[in-house]
């Protein structure tokens, strides 16, 4: 069974290109048995978040440290508010990402049962589209996609559904 893996990758600096550094991810994650099923780049946070889908988070890490590609970590993380096939049909970016730094004791089924309940709150900001979230298993964080004309709506957005902003970057290259 495959699971889906977050690697947050520090940009390339001189020559790497993000194409090469893209190209690598999805080349080292088809050697290991997997799959690279997106990357958003933050360039104000110098990182790009990976998922990657296998069922190993140890070959995961493995390959890609034997590929030379940096990253802070391999967490495992769950899908939310998005069907994983939609997304691999799309490749499509994301305009922002949210980060929250889930608070202390609260767990995996509070949180989902917490975000079901708020989701249609996300109707108030219609300009403003929650495209899906990605929740580490260990609930330290979540990361939280969306589109949005600019940040202030997308604050809007999450004050409607009353979920702080820890960070919030302008995706893309």
């Amino acid at each position: 069974m495959s699971s889906l893996f977050l690697l947050e990758v520090p940009l390339p600096g001189g020559s790497e290109s993000l194409d090469g550094l893209f190209t690598k991810l999805a080349d080292t994650a088809k050697q290991a048995n997997g799959e690279l099923i997106e990357v958003q780049v933050s360039r104000e946070n110098g990182l790009a978040y990976a998922i990657i889908e296998h069922r190993s988070s140890e070959v995961v890490e493995a390959f890609f440290k034997q590929a030379g590609v940096a990253f802070n970590e391999v967490a495992p993380v769950r899908l939310v508010g998005a069907e994983l096939d939609d997304i691999k049909k799309k490749k499509a970016g994301a305009q922002y990402l949210v980060e929250w730094d889930i608070p202390q004791g609260v767990t995996m089924d509070q949180y989902l049962n917490r975000k079901k309940e708020k989701a249609p709150l996300y109707a108030q900001v219609p300009e403003t589209q929650f495209l899906r979230t990605y929740v580490r298993e260990d609930m330290v964080k979540c990361l939280c996609f969306y589109d949005a004309p600019d940040e202030d709506a997308v604050r809007r957005a999450r004050a409607a559904v009353d979920t702080p902003v820890d960070r919030l970057t302008r995706l893309g290259e």
